[in-house]
């Protein structure tokens, strides 16, 4: 078997070509008015009139001259935690009980469900000994955690 003799498994869908008079009236199928209806074809870089990303940035002879791109398409969003307030926690959990991103996705506590970037702030009291791992605290959070006699194991940031 040579490599032009191969036959391909799956046919190639032919594309719908509209806007050729026939059964489908004034429109073909494009709707009315605008840009597609009127046989655009908008590239990857497309922008919706505005400068494509590539025209934004300033441009620098030379390779070792780079210039920071400081642009809102450019921004890395950062994800925020889940925030679990202690008194929440007291609630649910029962004395000695472990808190970790896996048992409050369990217990439902998480609005999210599968979150695992978890920060506990200190709305609320804590009287229970529970053990923390996998979460992160708020400063005053931590004080009234260990204030109760709670253990706080392996932390995500530090």
């Amino acid at each position: 078997m040579q490599i032009h003799e191969l036959k391909k498994l799956n046919k190639a869908r032919t594309k719908k070509r509209v806007g050729r008079g026939g059964k489908r009236g004034t429109f073909s199928g494009r709707g009315s008015k605008g840009q597609m209806a009127r046989g655009a074809r908008l590239g990857a870089d497309f922008r919706g009139g505005n400068a494509p990303l590539w025209k934004l940035f300033p441009k620098k002879r030379g390779s070792n001259k780079k210039v920071e791109i400081k642009h809102r398409s450019f921004n890395v969003k950062q994800l925020k935690p889940e925030v679990v307030n202690l008194g929440r926690i007291n609630d649910v959990f029962s004395e000695g009980d472990s808190v970790n991103p896996k048992t409050l996705n369990e217990k439902k506590v998480l609005s999210s469900g599968r979150s695992k970037n978890i920060k506990i702030l200190n709305n609320g009291e804590l009287v229970k000994k529970l053990i923390f791992s996998e979460v992160n605290f708020s400063k005053t959070a931590r004080e009234k955690a260990l204030k109760s006699g709670s253990e706080i194991k392996k932390l995500p940031n530090e």
